[in-house]
């Protein structure tokens, strides 16, 4: 009888063979097993009497193997199962096609409520399917036809279906003694029927083990040879590559076998690393998880504590504090305030008085009763010896060398690792400022009238802990205690204490980068935005309080004209003493403002002069309207200089009123909002699209000044603004020089090619067409450069780009005219403000 082709499950082919004892040995142990489980047993004739064709005893059989793919796989080489069922005769003859399939649907139910074997519906029709069945010939011609399409693909195989035929006495020597035994036994029987036929298919090798696990390491040797010749190549064009840079720099040789040697020191470190990296700068896009914090802050936090300064290390015994001119020999305390001093010689701050007076008296207080006595008068002090050492240390951390370096960077690294990083509902944050201020001198901004005084060192404590209930609380410095440990989810710092110059507290905050300050900014910002809908009702509102008959209101709309279109701070009560003399809006004195009915040609002028925060002077000449100006002359009335102008308010009266009027609005709301308006319509204004980059950064700059300028972010000029500026105008002056010279050339080309032209003296006139226009290019970026330096000499632009500004009108602006946010933002503010890079279109209108 001669066997043909069956078609498997899902369309899969396989090979009728003449049957083997290994496939006989699987068929009796299913069968076995059957009978073990249903209880029935079935007589050795029966077996006989299905393969006439076997003389053999069968013997046990293992069960298919399971791959990674899911399919099944048979025992050895040469198995294919046949199971029997309960109640199923098998007779010896043909079935046809419909016949098998029903059988083996039944056995496959059958066997599913088997618990013993545990086998699958889908597993147990598998094994059925690639078992050989025997068809009439009437069956075999349907199936050649059904066939011929998928010739192609058994051709394909026949080769590999030949090797591994020729191979096949090879693989058994490799197997247990089992299979062996049944290899020995097919090799009998095959003599036997070597009249039928044996025809082998696509399917075969993927069903036996063998000719799989062939193909397998086949393909994986195929992809292994791909990915090194592609190796090769890269490593070919990369030695390329590195010759050229030889030839062209043969000094650099050393260094490149240093790097390449580093390189492969460091391999295996380098993916540890790079996993660790991966891990902490992969970004929590918070921003799209919607902002649901019903007033809690956070649910867990846990952090290591802050990092506090190191001891102070005694001056070495050649270096001497001198009074009088006599060496003295200070007590360490007393010492290390001296220090602070001594480091502090070549800045503008010690030659002011404030800041010697304070220094001294802080100073003295630190010193024993005998220095006390002995150190009276600060201009006897000579620090200069002090001053010198320190200048010398500092030039030996310059003078390091790189490897003494990179071990200062890894050690600040690791502490970076500990200290740096907070875990906030579970994901890892970067802590802003971990470390506790070292102690020192206080300095203070403009004339502040503390300037000098002492910070003392911080203690533990004087430090209260904030994190999550159940989270491992840090561990104070040995010997040391914590002030306090709280659980306060409705507050962003993870430590705090109270400094000793102001008594303001301190606080240990998150990276600007993190989510905390990111909500905070992103909730600012949408609240301006909010106020662009109303605030045409508020400003009628308070223009109406003008001619109220009730002071007190009068007084209300007036603050607010003055902080909705001066941009003012709203002002804070201060106690007298403690701080510098800063005003606000609401903290004006009568002495801060001079009316002029008629100034410069414009009537109702005010002139507003006083300090403002951090002792920055506001000086400004501004007209207002004719109601404003007779109500300040109301307000002035039978006062003194000193006395407060809108003594009727306050800013929390302000704040409250506003807030009525808007959710969520205060007078600070107005600073943000007049900020971001302006630089929206000075942008607007400004950029064209055919401009180049230079002018549309020049024009960006621009905008953000008027924004400075309105908000009074002032600042001294820097101490090197000459001498850059001067560097700048001797790059300009060369440049304009060879661009002179470049035209006198491109000038004496074009008479040579008018006189006789040839292709020569064209291109000639190309090349220095293209100098020219090089030239010219570059010498208008310099000189862009040099306007953008003068306007911004005493204009600080940073304060209101990272907390005035909203930062969807930049992004929006560099996306709509190709320019680099790179040349906007630093890589610290594009990951402030990375919520705003990732959402904004160019289309964003604040």
């Amino acid at each position: 009888m001669k066997l043909e082709d069956n078609e498997g499950h899902g369309g899969a082919k396989t090979s009728s063979r003449k049957r083997t004892a290994s496939q006989s040995k699987r068929d009796e142990s299913l069968t076995d097993r059957k009978r073990s489980k249903d209880g029935e047993k079935e007589t050795e004739s029966k077996h006989k009497a299905k393969h006439s064709s076997s003389k053999q005893p069968r013997k046990p059989l293992q069960e298919p193997k399971i791959t990674s793919s899911g399919s099944l796989k048979a025992a050895s080489d040469n198995d294919h199962a046949a199971v029997e069922t309960k109640g199923v005769d098998v007779d010896p003859s043909p079935p046809s096609g419909k016949n098998a399939i029903d059988l083996n649907n039944n056995i496959s139910a059958k066997d599913t409520e088997s618990d013993e074997r545990k086998v699958t519906k889908m597993e147990i029709q598998e094994v059925d399917l690639f078992a050989p069945i025997e068809h009439s010939d009437t069956e075999r011609s349907y199936k050649k036809s059904k066939k011929s399409g998928d010739s192609q693909k058994d051709d394909n195989h026949k080769h590999k279906s030949r090797r591994r035929k020729k191979g096949h006495h090879g693989t058994d020597k490799e197997k247990n003694p089992e299979q062996r035994e049944a290899g020995e036994i097919s090799a009998n029987r095959s003599d036997g029927n070597s009249k039928k036929r044996k025809r082998k298919d696509s399917c075969e090798s993927d069903v036996l083990p063998t000719g799989d696990s062939k193909k397998e390491t086949g393909v994986k040797k195929e992809n292994a040879k791909k990915e090194r010749e592609k190796k090769d190549i890269g490593s070919k064009d990369k030695k390329t590559t590195d010759e050229n840079k030889r030839k062209k720099n043969p000094e650099g040789k050393e260094e490149s076998k240093k790097k390449k040697k580093k390189n492969d020191g460091d391999e295996d470190g380098k993916t540890k690393r790079g996993e660790r990296k991966e891990g902490v700068n992969s970004k929590w896009k918070w921003w799209e998880e919607g902002n649901i914090n019903n007033g809690n802050k956070w649910t867990t936090l846990e952090h290591k504590g802050p990092l506090f300064p190191p001891e102070y290390e005694p001056l070495p015994n050649s270096v001497s504090f001198f009074y009088n001119g006599n060496p003295v020999k200070l007590s360490l305390a007393a010492e290390e305030v001296a220090t602070f001093y001594a480091k502090m010689l070549d800045h503008e701050y010690t030659t002011k008085s404030s800041f010697q007076e304070n220094f001294f008296t802080d100073w003295r207080e630190e010193m024993t009763a005998e220095e006390r006595e002995q150190i009276q008068k600060l201009s006897k002090c000579d620090f200069t010896h002090i001053n010198k050492y320190f200048l010398e240390k500092s030039e030996e951390k310059k003078a390091m060398t790189k490897e003494q370096k990179q071990v200062l960077k890894e050690e600040n690294n690791k502490l970076m690792e500990e200290y740096g990083f907070c875990v906030l509902d579970g994901h890892r944050e970067k802590i802003g400022n971990f470390r506790v201020e070292p102690p020192g001198l206080f300095r203070g901004r403009g004339e502040h009238p503390k300037m000098g005084k002492l910070k003392k060192r911080i203690q533990p404590e004087e430090i209260t802990i904030n994190c999550s209930k159940g989270s491992n609380i840090p561990v104070a410095p040995t010997g040391h205690r914590w002030r306090k440990v709280q659980h306060d989810d409705t507050v962003t710092w993870l430590a705090s204490w109270v400094e000793n110059v102001q008594g303001n507290f301190k606080y240990v905050m998150l990276n600007p980068s993190s989510k905390l300050k990111g909500e905070k900014d992103w909730q600012k910002y949408e609240v301006a935005r909010k106020l662009k809908l109303k605030v045409e009702t508020i400003r009628r509102l308070y223009r109406e309080d003008w001619k109220n008959r009730e002071m007190k209101t009068r007084q209300r709309g007036v603050a607010l004209y003055f902080i909705d279109k001066l941009a003012l701070r709203a002002g804070n009560e201060k106690e007298e003493s403690e701080t510098a003399d800063t005003v606000g809006c609401c903290s004006l004195r009568v002495e801060h403002i001079t009316l002029h009915q008629e100034k410069g040609g414009q009537e109702f002028m005010v002139e507003f002069d006083f300090l403002g925060k951090d002792s920055i002077r506001y000086y400004n000449e501004v007209p207002v309207e004719g109601r404003v100006f007779k109500n300040l002359k109301l307000f002035m009335e039978n006062k003194e200089p000193e006395d407060d102008l809108f003594d009727r308010i306050n800013t929390t009266y302000l704040n409250k009123h506003l807030n009525q009027s808007m959710p969520g609005l205060t007078a600070k709301v107005f600073r943000t909002f007049n900020a971001s308006t302006t630089l929206q319509e000075q942008l607007n204004k400004l950029t064209t699209a055919d401009m180049s980059l230079e002018e549309k950064l020049l024009s960006y700059n621009r905008a953000n000044r008027a924004v400075a300028i309105l908000c009074n972010h002032q600042r001294a000029a820097p101490k090197t603004f000459e001498k850059s500026m001067q560097n700048l105008q001797d790059k300009i002056a060369q440049k304009q020089q060879q661009l002179d010279v470049a035209k006198k050339e491109l000038k004496g080309a074009k008479k040579e090619h008018k006189k006789g032209g040839t292709e020569r003296t064209r291109r000639l006139v190309e090349k220095k067409e293209s100098v020219v226009k090089r030239l010219e290019e570059q010498l208008k970026k310099l000189q862009l450069q040099m306007t953008d330096r003068e306007e911004n000499k005493v204009i600080a632009l940073g304060t209101s780009k990272l907390n005035y500004l909203d930062p969807r009108i930049s992004v929006a602006w560099c996306r709509k005219f190709n320019v680099p946010i790179e040349k906007i933002y630093n890589k610290t503010q594009r990951d402030k403000f990375a919520w705003a890079i990732d959402m904004t279109e160019e289309d964003f209108q604040f």
